[in-house]
């Protein structure tokens, strides 16, 4: 890779550090400069392939931080483990794109982003639904275009949610503050499938019934599901919060799309390839009514074919965490893990994560998901 799209900062450090794409902010940067660390960043926005991060860790490098868009195997972790590396960190709350297993085969630690992106993505889902119902992307389009002669009764016609009901297919952090977002701002019932009953959910939503009840208005529900089929068949907007692996991939397919209402609405902000994209093409193509909100892709950054085409589907490039706060304590937690790793720190075990994006950092890894197959010691500040 051409040395211009590379750029060094405290090249004094005695530890080498590889961060594969430019991050937001300043105090991930000063959090590595901090620990001695020589930081060398990618400027160029392209994927880096596994032969370019293996060039890029060379023959000596303590750490790196990298992106949920690369492939980080055993290939790349024995690299790192042959160049003296001790460090690793996603820079996302997800790491699907890690196999763990050969990082803690290679004595590598694992490190990841949570507990900043759960209002910032659930935020996303909510516009996307919205926009869906409210057919914004298309009205938009159509302004754009000249086309638009005055107003009419029947223009772009979309759907009310008010007293509705929601449906959430995986009711983690995020899934569950997009409920409480629907149920509270637009009054909706909530029906939800998850493995695992949520029972803070259901009794947040039960008090907030009994609010509106005092209010002398009608309350609100709230419905633990069997099945995701009992969700898409009663549910008007259905928002997708799930993991991703073997049981997940594909979740929303042909068949249970047919079991959605013909005017429902899908979002889905958690993987792509937990949605079937070519059966929604198709099922989005014969139901006209039938809206979708998209934020990540199957093939991504690709879409099957004909998707970009369909005005029921609404798409956006992957930013449902993007706003400036969340990307920015992405950076700084991930910078926090490499950092307080070089630094023999021990694991954060505790649920404030936010007590290393202001003022002084606790001396610990923010969030090792290895930490316990490695023996690092846990925080006990």
């Amino acid at each position: 890779m051409a040395p211009k799209e590379w750029e060094t900062h405290n090249p004094s450090g005695s530890k080498r550090v590889v961060v594969t794409k430019k991050l937001p902010g300043s105090r991930w940067l000063e959090t590595l400069i901090k620990a001695g660390c020589r930081v060398e960043v990618c400027t160029s926005t392209d994927v880096l392939s596994v032969a370019e991060i293996k060039a890029a860790i060379g023959t000596q490098c303590d750490g790196v931080l990298g992106q949920l868009t690369e492939v980080w195997g055993d290939e790349l972790f024995a690299a790192l483990k042959a160049a003296g590396g001790t460090a690793y960190s996603n820079v996302a709350v997800g790491y699907n794109n890690v196999d763990v297993a050969a990082a803690t085969k290679h004595g590598i630690p694992v490190g990841n982003t949570p507990g900043v992106l759960t209002e910032t993505t659930a935020q996303m889902a909510v516009a996307l639904t919205f926009a869906a119902a409210r057919r914004t992307g298309e009205a938009e389009r159509f302004l754009r275009a000249g086309k638009y002669k005055g107003w009419l009764m029947t223009l772009f016609l979309g759907e009310l949610l008010w007293r509705k009901t929601v449906g959430v297919i995986g009711a983690g952090r995020i899934g569950a503050t997009y409920a409480r977002m629907m149920v509270e701002g637009h009054k909706m019932n909530l029906i939800y499938h998850d493995l695992y009953p949520n029972q803070d959910l259901e009794d947040y939503i039960a008090a907030y019934a009994d609010f509106l009840q005092s209010r002398g208005e009608e309350p609100v529900s709230c419905k633990r599901a069997e099945t995701i089929e009992e969700v898409l068949r009663e549910a008007d907007c259905v928002s997708v919060h799930t993991v991703l692996d073997e049981s997940t991939h594909h979740l929303i397919n042909a068949d249970t799309l047919a079991l959605m209402k013909d005017n429902a609405i899908l979002v889905n902000t958690s993987r792509g390839p937990v949605v079937d994209e070519a059966a929604l093409v198709a099922h989005c193509r014969t139901h006209p009514n039938f809206r979708a909100g998209l934020d990540v892709f199957e093939d991504e950054p690709q879409m099957k074919p004909g998707l970009v085409d369909l005005d029921n589907v609404l798409i956006v490039p992957h930013i449902a965490s993007a706003t400036r706060w969340t990307r920015e304590g992405m950076a700084s937690l991930a910078a926090g893990n490499v950092a307080g790793l070089l630094s023999d720190y021990p694991a954060w075990n505790r649920p404030d994560i936010l007590s290393f994006l202001q003022g002084e950092s606790p001396r610990a890894a923010p969030s090792v998901v290895n930490a316990t197959e490695l023996g690092i010691p846990l925080f006990n500040g």
